[in-house]
């Protein structure tokens, strides 16, 4: 826990000993350091001080025991403690211990180490000559560390965040050519390349005339690759990274090789890289499956421990894919394969298989393994394909929000903030379907302080749409990973909110929603036989986050085009919902769902609307 002192020579002396780095610092030093102009009884001052500084550091040690601490060593002193009890001790460790690693090892090790900085160093003592030049050198380290971890980051193909790191790095530190540089191909990558001009521009502006800067060199190399798309300047993507990891272990079995593939993957999808992740994942089940070691297969298929938080694929043809590997793996297994790895391919099937097949049973089978191995990591990744198979029928958000619940306490206690920030993801969801705004606001905050600790960029678009559905807040911003997200769903939002404020409907790209919004716009434009030919055609939607606005939307459309079967079949999908709100999914909300039931039954039993 952080240390607290009172007295600021108290915390200058410790200031100074830090700077020496374990190295003893003469009493002499001291008195140099901490007075321009020594008072009579300087020395004699600092010994008191030392000993008051030993009392707050080692409270509980006896009269008369040596400092273990602040140590005596020769005419001076010299600071002790472990290395991890300094918080630049601790960052420059990480710094260190992240050089010459891999980029998924070094990159969290810097984030660790930026963490520790807060604030400048030694900014009390700033005028100090003592702390001049280390103030000048941690800034150096910082500096230092920020411009990796960017370079990482671009490795990684996280340009966004880099644009977030490299923005602030820039305004402190306006003479570091890297920063510019950095930041200009970011922005490239982010699909801002005017922008990325910009910076350019102005990095040119900046550095000439500071000293030792010439930016003719690099700066203008990225400059022309912007100008004409260069390929060379294209994200280095999960793929790049795969084949990377390959190239270094060539000479190492095809089994590690694709087991070690596989642990990337998740860290991929969840940093935000969904497609790249996706794709090679179906690239590297292939080659499982033809290694013909089902266990390895198993591993692989069920080692992509990724949280799905939102219930319609991104890809049906290539989970469908998935689901068939993993079924006949699951037939090939031998009876002394462990119990883990069959629990894991049975979530992974009714994962795969949300809003196109029930599997409740497969996710069922791999949470009751999960509870008897007493494997909070595998608990949650079964509860999380439960909660996936959980919209067999309307009106299920109790049971998300218990699910959801469980999620955020296993993951808690196992320290897994992926499966935490799902788990409360969940009961954002489900806590507005139930019209509990204010406690899908509170797991909303911690979703995003979760996101932002961790690097989990994804999960703040649901927050994003969820304020900006239910609390009126500016829309999301455009742009997303996720195709559940760019496909439509900003069509339906635009009309599902025309439908609760009764303004005129948009006729807009509605994507897989189409089948269900369009019947309600040929109502509402007086093309009643159209939009009755429609309603005889509307399939049942999938079992889904967006399963009770699609039967509201149905039922809408029903009540105002008088076709009575459309209605009941509303009707009585809509029913065990009664008490809800057809918004379960935290970014489309079409109200209450009582006041339509009330309509559909008027409309459907006793044939007025």
């Amino acid at each position: 826990m952080p240390l607290r002192l009172s007295r600021a020579r108290h915390r200058e002396i410790l200031g100074i000993l830090i700077t020496a780095q374990g190295r003893a610092v003469s009493t002499g030093g001291l008195v140099e350091d901490l007075w321009e102009d020594p008072p009579d009884g300087a020395v004699g001052a600092v010994r008191t001080f030392v000993g008051e500084i030993r009392k707050v550091l080692e409270p509980q040690r006896p009269p008369r025991v040596p400092s273990e601490i602040l140590v005596t060593e020769g005419d001076g002193y010299a600071l002790r403690p472990v290395p991890a009890a300094v918080d630049l001790w601790r960052a420059e460790q990480a710094i260190r211990a992240a050089d010459g690693r891999s980029p998924e090892v070094s990159e969290p090790l810097l984030s660790a180490a930026l963490d520790e900085w807060r604030g400048t160093a030694f900014e009390e003592f700033r005028r100090q000559p003592w702390a001049k030049s280390e103030r000048a050198r941690v800034e150096r380290l910082r500096a230092g560390a920020v411009e990796q971890l960017a370079e990482i980051r671009l490795t990684l193909g996280r340009p966004h965040d880099v644009v977030a790191l490299l923005e602030a790095q820039i305004e402190e530190f306006p003479w570091r050519e890297e920063g510019w540089r950095l930041l200009a191909l970011a922005l490239y990558r982010s699909a801002r390349p005017g922008e990325a001009l910009d910076i350019i521009a102005r990095a040119r502006t900046t550095l000439i005339g500071s000293p030792g800067a010439d930016p003719r060199e690099r700066l203008t190399e990225l400059e022309r690759g912007i100008l004409r798309q260069d390929p060379a300047l294209e994200v280095q993507d999960g793929g790049s990274i795969l084949m990377r990891t390959a190239a270094v272990q060539a000479r190492t079995s095809q089994r590690t090789q694709l087991e070690s593939a596989t642990a990337l993957l998740p860290l991929l999808a969840v940093s935000g890289a969904v497609e790249v992740a996706a794709e090679q994942r179906t690239a590297v089940i292939a080659a499982a499956e033809h290694v013909g070691d089902p266990e390895v297969a198993a591993r692989v298929i069920g080692g992509f421990d990724v949280p799905g938080s939102w219930t319609r694929s991104d890809d049906p043809a290539r989970s469908t894919a998935i689901v068939e590997v993993a079924l006949r793996t699951l037939t090939a297994l031998p009876l002394g394969a462990s119990d883990r790895l069959r629990a894991r391919l049975l979530a992974t099937i009714a994962m795969e298989s949300r809003g196109t097949a029930n599997r409740l049973a497969e996710a069922a089978e791999a949470e009751r393994i999960a509870r008897r191995l007493g494997d909070a990591a595998l608990l949650c990744f079964a509860l999380s394909s439960r909660y996936l198979q959980s919209f067999e029928t309307a009106g299920q958000a109790g049971t998300r929000d218990m699910l959801g619940a469980e999620i955020v306490a296993a993951a808690v206690g196992a320290e897994l903030p992926t499966f935490e920030i799902e788990g409360r993801l969940i009961r954002m969801q489900a806590l507005c379907a139930l019209d509990d705004v204010a406690a899908a606001s509170r797991q909303a905050d911690l979703i995003d302080a979760l996101a932002e600790r961790f690097d989990r960029p994804l999960a703040s678009v649901f927050t994003a749409w969820f304020r900006w559905s239910f609390m009126g807040r500016p829309p999301p911003p455009e742009g997303t990973e996720m195709p559940g997200f760019r496909d439509g769903l900003s069509g339906l939002a635009e009309l599902t909110r025309a439908v609760r404020t009764g303004t005129e409907l948009p006729d807009s790209r509605f994507g897989p929603y189409e089948p269900w919004a369009r019947p309600l716009l040929l109502a509402r434009q007086g093309r009643r036989e159209e939009a009755a030919a429609a309603l005889d055609a509307v399939p049942d939607p999938p079992d889904d986050l967006m399963l009770e606005v699609a039967w509201f939307l149905t039922g809408l459309a029903a009540v105002e085009s008088g076709h009575d079967l459309a209605a009941r079949r509303a009707y009585d999908a809509l029913l065990p919902a009664a008490g809800e709100r057809a918004g379960g999914s935290g970014a489309i909300d079409l109200g209450p769902i009582a006041p339509l039931l009330d309509r559909l039954r008027a409309a459907a039993f006793d044939g007025r609307s």
